[in-house]
């Protein structure tokens, strides 16, 4: 999970209200299981001591939206009376989380939440395409048309005829070297990490065979949608879906391999348990943040979110007076958010001692 559009937490005063759970709306009764499940949450959050006003917000933040399409979960961080984050789950976690503690607890987010990778799609024929960035920010499309003016082939023999064949490949080709321009710049902008190409079979291909190399390595043919006036969008969206979600899946695995070759290494760039996990975050070392189970375990903890130790000496030498404990599954997390780490939650894939490990920025 790139923790970067959580950062604003680290600067929030807690306590914090979290609360992750099942928002889907797939059923007849789908209205009220919610009513009920929101009941639930407010009794919870009165029996840990929060405060009224949060406990509204949340409420408030829940009933003031539109239900989703079918299977959903949700994940909202609220403190002192405000909603500081609302974000939807592409799956209902396992069992409905809520904690009012002093940090907030983010571990569901990397699970589940239906954060989308950049990336930039491109629908593409002959004449031009349709450029999507998909960045931190709302999609942004941009229409490129080139030369029309001759793209299609004619049939017929002679002269003539082979001239004006002659004439349509040179435009069609111009216009794909100027929408791969755009392609590489749009990646450059957003800074994508997978570029999927849809549209004309033709088109397409030579559009993937024109792009820059390093452009080329991210980048995905899918068989599926037009740029006629029109045209559905339902397959190439599925499509679509089930190239980010191989993708993802993807790199998980790339993570897991590469947290094992690294650990195999005599000054390998991974380390695993607290001790050693905790100390990379105070030295602002981690790159990726390796979640498994860590259970119930605690660390202590500073006024800065950065600042977490196994014992109340490491932060002591810092100059930390009062350590205070936290769950670990909140103050580690928080400390990576903190550092600018980004955090995967794995499962089978690596057995995690003490349920973390790291990726180090350098050795």
């Amino acid at each position: 999970m790139d923790t970067s559009a959580l950062r604003g937490l680290t600067t929030a005063d807690g306590p914090f209200a979290s609360v992750h759970f099942d928002f889907s709306h797939d059923t007849e009764d789908a209205a009220k299981q919610l009513e009920l499940r929101l009941k639930e949450i407010e009794a919870a959050l009165s029996d840990q001591g929060a405060d009224p006003a949060t406990t509204e917000a949340v409420l408030r933040a829940v009933r003031g939206s539109e239900p989703p399409a079918g299977k959903a979960g949700r994940s909202i961080i609220a403190a002192h009376g405000k909603v500081l984050l609302d974000r939807r789950l592409d799956a209902p976690p396992p069992s409905q989380v809520v904690r009012f503690s002093p940090l907030p607890y983010l571990l569901p987010l990397a699970t589940h939440s239906e954060e989308i990778p950049r990336y930039v799609l491109v629908v593409v024929d002959r004449v031009g395409a349709e450029i999507t960035e998909y960045g931190d920010g709302e999609p942004h499309t941009r229409t490129i048309d080139g030369e029309n003016h001759p793209v299609h082939k004619v049939r017929g023999g002679g002269t003539a005829h082979h001239n004006l064949q002659n004439a349509a490949e040179e435009t069609a080709r111009r216009n794909v070297v100027a929408v791969a321009d755009h392609v590489a710049k749009a990646v450059q902008r957003c800074g994508a990490r997978l570029v999927v190409l849809a549209g004309e079979k033709q088109a397409r291909t030579a559009l993937h065979e024109s792009l820059p190399e390093p452009v080329r390595r991210i980048a995905h043919e899918v068989d599926a949608g037009s740029r006629a006036a029109g045209s559905s969008r339902d397959e190439l969206d599925r499509r679509v879906h089930e190239l980010l979600t191989g993708r993802h899946l993807a790199e998980l695995d790339d993570v897991a391999e590469r947290f094992r070759a690294e650990s195999g290494r005599g000054a390998g760039l991974a380390v695993s348990g607290l001790e050693a996990v905790t100390n990379a975050l105070a030295e602002a070392n981690v790159e990726t943040l390796l979640v498994g189970s860590p259970g119930d375990t605690s660390v202590f903890g500073g006024p800065d979110p950065a600042q977490v130790a196994v014992g109340k000496a490491g932060l002591q030498a810092l100059g930390v007076t009062a350590p205070e404990p936290r769950r670990a599954d909140e103050a580690i997390p928080f400390a990576a958010v903190a550092t600018g780490a980004e955090v995967v939650v794995l499962d089978e894939r690596v057995d995690l001692w003490e349920g973390f490990g790291a990726l180090l920025r350098h050795a």
